[in-house]
């Protein structure tokens, strides 16, 4: 379970920071943001990061983000960022940071700039620095290194922030100090949700950091229910719904009607299908609503895609949404065979 986590922790860390690229680097490398020319854009490169990862790395790969920028002073530069979420010290990650730096300027005779953020709660744990000395042979290779643990003591100064990455930072500060006071994280996670309306996000925006934040501060299955019957009261109030919730309360809606339907059919089989028809309801809502942010608007046919589309579909949907370009190209997903 704490690796499936890890994963899952890896995965909304990387969608932070290719959504938000530039609010990342204005956030924990200012220095480097200022020296980049957005208007030239910039592109990320996952299919080249693939191909110098080794097999033994396969399931093993942290939030890494391999980037292309162009600097103002007209040159090209790739950025390595390396995302490090863990709870222990990883004695070989300083070589392990030299390596995939290699193995990229070895493939592609392109210099590379790696960064790592240490999202881990060890306090002893900052490696920066890969060194070896032999014989009158030195070889050094340093890369700057942000520690979350190192904003403890600047909460005040994160919730006036209205970076996302200030949002994402005060979220491992709060898992961090709650991980033995299951109270005091419940009454932190409301707090970090409700907060987002504060600061003037697009519902996009909110969809991402209350998935960020949910995902990150886990709580115990009757806290977790408290957690998400205070913010259903609170988007009743505030009258803009969040997606991820909705999904929540898809599968408890669906498995209320098996249940009902069990009473005929048999409550053990009810149950079984009114949680297989929540999953569906909730899993269509979701995608439905971030084709709708996408898109403005989707038509009758894409109406009935989705909800004749088996779930296997929507969750290939769902995983590719930030990648389609068009509506038809949804569309052609989910007929496809």
């Amino acid at each position: 379970m704490q690796e499936v986590k890890r994963i899952k922790s890896d995965a909304v860390w990387k969608d932070a920071v290719v959504k938000y690229f530039r609010e990342f680097l204005l956030f924990f490398f200012p220095e480097i943001e200022k020296d980049i020319d957005f208007n030239k854009g910039y592109e990320f490169l996952d299919k080249e990061l693939q191909k110098i990862s080794s097999r033994s790395e396969v399931g093993k790969r942290f939030a890494d983000i391999l980037v292309k920028v162009f600097l103002k002073d007209g040159t090209e530069e790739w950025l390595l960022i390396h995302i490090e979420v863990q709870g222990y010290a990883a004695q070989d990650f300083s070589r392990r940071m030299f390596t995939y730096n290699h193995r990229i300027l070895d493939r592609y005779n392109a210099n590379v700039v790696s960064l790592a953020i240490l999202a881990d709660d060890n306090l002893n744990f900052r490696q920066d620095t890969y060194e070896y000395r032999r014989w009158g042979f030195h070889h050094l290779f340093h890369f700057p290194v942000v520690k979350i643990l190192d904003y403890r003591g600047k909460e005040q100064e994160l919730e006036g922030d209205k970076n996302p990455f200030s949002v994402i930072v005060l979220a491992h500060l709060r898992e961090m100090e709650t991980k033995k006071d299951v109270e005091k994280r419940l009454l932190w996670k409301v707090s970090l949700v409700k907060a987002l309306y504060d600061k003037g996000y697009t519902r996009e925006d909110v969809l991402l950091l209350y998935t960020f934040i949910d995902w990150l501060i886990s709580l115990p299955k009757g806290y977790d229910r408290r957690f998400h019957e205070e913010i259903v009261k609170f988007e009743e109030v505030k009258k803009v719904p969040f997606v991820t919730t909705a999904e929540k309360i898809g599968m408890e809606k669906g498995l209320k009607e098996g249940i009902e339907r069990g009473l005929k059919k048999g409550i053990k089989e009810g149950m079984k299908e009114g949680m297989k028809e929540g999953m569906k309801t909730g899993k269509v809502e979701l995608v439905r609503q971030l084709l709708i942010r996408k898109f403005g608007s989707i038509d009758r046919e894409m109406e009935t895609l989705l909800s004749n589309a088996p779930v296997s579909k929507i969750d290939e949907l769902a995983l590719a949404i930030f990648d389609i370009k068009t509506l038809e190209d949804a569309k052609k997903l989910l007929l496809r065979v």
